[in-house]
């Protein structure tokens, strides 16, 4: 295959390269945006962002930044690329090579961080051909408006400093490694040598940079047979890397049951999301992720508030609160739902965990980093914990109630403002929903606008949610049922009341599930 790193389209405006908090670009193959020259720019330009910052006290001898990558096939070239932009800059640079997004953020924490910033090269779950950098400071991730100035400064000309730096190899994984198996004998309370002996625990890697993670397991005595997809390949050959992927979990649910496992994990490319799945196959992602871990936490403390994102279900709601817990949605994107969880912390709300249905779940305890290792190892422990007891980690779900239809649909909308187009539906909505008999504006709205319904005379027992996407000119529509057809007579409404908004916004994909699915409530 020949790699054309160098060959790439001229990129018109750098601002096409941002989604959300972080780079994201085709990296390979025909019209590349993200090639080593623009890396480099990049790299300069967080530099001289950092300088901006002030970040570095005066009497900084050095300055240094740790970068690290994925198993993505342009990730050894863009990493030294982007590194290079740093050296010209007067900074020096560790290079982690083939790391996860948490281990670049731990390595700037604790009482001897190793650097004063760290970058990940990444595209987490996305195609082969994609890539891009998470960025780091002690601070945690940056957010949208931060990544915007590091964007302003690519359009300027910046002298190379007086004092070239070098980049030097630097293995932090193994440091990062010892703290998990820490974390499990402190959680297991057990100084033993081996404290998983006698669970059998099969990991899925995808292929991305999280193989290591069965050896981890195997050094504290867990079982690992059946473990797949360990070994590095920037192809991704297997499944996509990714936990909310259908495919993937298939693989996983089918390898737990061949191999009778008493649990499964799999993580995304760079391990900062994870999934499992219980002995039997079920698949734990999503809502039911989220119950697993509100669970586990409610049980230890009751009255603790679990901070997700706007999509989740009402019977995810109903189920933290039959645990004595308080739910709390906010918007969709793991950045919006860490910041406020860490707000509602500042005024006294008693709030352990931040976690959105993608998979991302950030700890209080773990300095809010969205890691998938860490979450996985408390849940390992919580598994060996009931295995002693008789029990899988599955128990816990018991009483959470799954929609009986739920659908994610997407609508393009038209013109060049979307988020001003996007906004006319989204306010056509409220203000049908303010009169009309039977449509409730959910009391927790905090982004779009969330509907509640009480179909066959029963309460609150559907839902749509209606949102401008965090990413893409697009208005993301999830809609739940309990009642079969429910989705039917919900969307019959919805279109009712839209369909004069044609030219805005792509009313396609709503007709298409009507008219495929004629019986209605």
């Amino acid at each position: 295959m020949k790699l054309l790193y160098n060959e790439g389209k001229k990129v018109n405006t750098y601002d096409q390269l941002v989604s959300g908090t972080d780079i994201r670009a085709v990296a390979m193959g025909n019209n590349i945006e993200l090639t080593n020259e623009v890396a480099e720019k990049i790299g300069q330009s967080f530099a001289v962002w950092l300088n901006h910052k002030h970040v570095f006290s005066t009497n900084e001898s050095q300055k240094v930044i740790a970068i690290g990558r994925d198993s993505r096939l342009s990730g050894e070239e863009l990493l030294h690329a982007f590194a290079n932009g740093l050296t010209k800059q007067g900074f020096h640079v560790l290079n982690f090579g083939l790391c996860t997004t948490p281990a670049m953020y731990k390595c700037l924490s604790g009482d001897q961080p190793v650097a004063h910033a760290s970058v990940m090269v990444t595209a987490s779950h996305h195609p082969w051909d994609r890539n891009g950098f998470k960025f780091f400071t002690p601070d945690g991730g940056i957010n949208a408006a931060e990544l915007k100035e590091i964007i302003n400064f690519m359009e300027m000309k910046h002298e190379p400093s007086m004092r070239y730096e070098y980049i030097e190899n630097y293995d932090y994984l193994s440091f990062y490694i010892q703290e998990l198996k820490d974390v499990v004998r402190e959680k297991l309370d057990d100084d033993v040598s081996r404290p998983l002996l006698g669970l059998h625990v099969l990991v899925d890697a995808g292929n991305g940079a999280g193989g290591f993670y069965a050896k981890l397991l195997e050094d504290l005595g867990a079982w690992t047979e059946g473990s797949q997809f360990l070994e590095p390949d920037g192809h991704f050959p297997n499944h996509s890397p990714n936990p909310e992927d259908a495919e993937a979990m298939k693989s996983i649910s089918e390898a737990v049951t061949k191999h009778t496992a008493d649990l499964g994990i799999i993580f995304d490319t760079d391990c900062d999301r994870a999934a499992l799945v219980d002995h039997t196959g079920l698949a734990i992602n999503r809502n039911r992720l989220i119950a697993l871990v509100s669970a586990m936490l409610l049980n230890e403390e009751p009255g603790l508030t679990i901070v997700t994102d706007s999509v989740t279900s009402s019977g995810l709601s109903k189920f933290i609160g039959a645990w004595g817990g308080e739910h709390y949605r906010y918007k969709r994107g793991y950045r919006n739902v860490i910041d406020e969880a860490k707000r509602l912390n500042d005024i006294g709300v008693n709030c352990p965990l931040a976690i959105e249905t993608s998979g991302h779940a950030a700890l209080r305890e773990n300095q809010f980093l969205d890691d998938g290792m860490y979450l996985s190892t408390l849940l390992v422990c919580e598994s060996m914990r009931l295995k002693r007891e008789g029990k899988y980690i599955s128990s816990l779900l018991e009483g959470l109630k799954e929609p009986e239809e739920s659908l994610e649909l997407r609508l393009k909308i038209y013109g060049e403002d979307h988020r001003e187009n996007g906004m006319k539906v989204i306010e056509t909505i409220m203000d049908y929903a303010s009169e009309a008999e039977g449509w409730e504006i959910a009391p927790d709205n905090r982004e779009g606008v969330r509907i509640a319904f009480d179909l066959h005379q029963k309460l609150d027992n559907a839902w749509f949610l209606m949102r401008l996407s965090v990413h893409d000119p697009v208005l993301a529509l999830n809609v739940e049922s309990d009642v079969k057809g429910g989705l039917q007579t919900i969307l019959t409404e919805l279109l009712g009341v839209i369909a004069h908004l044609e030219g805005v916004v792509d009313m396609s994909p709503i007709s298409n599930y009507i008219n495929n699915n004629q019986t209605i409530l």
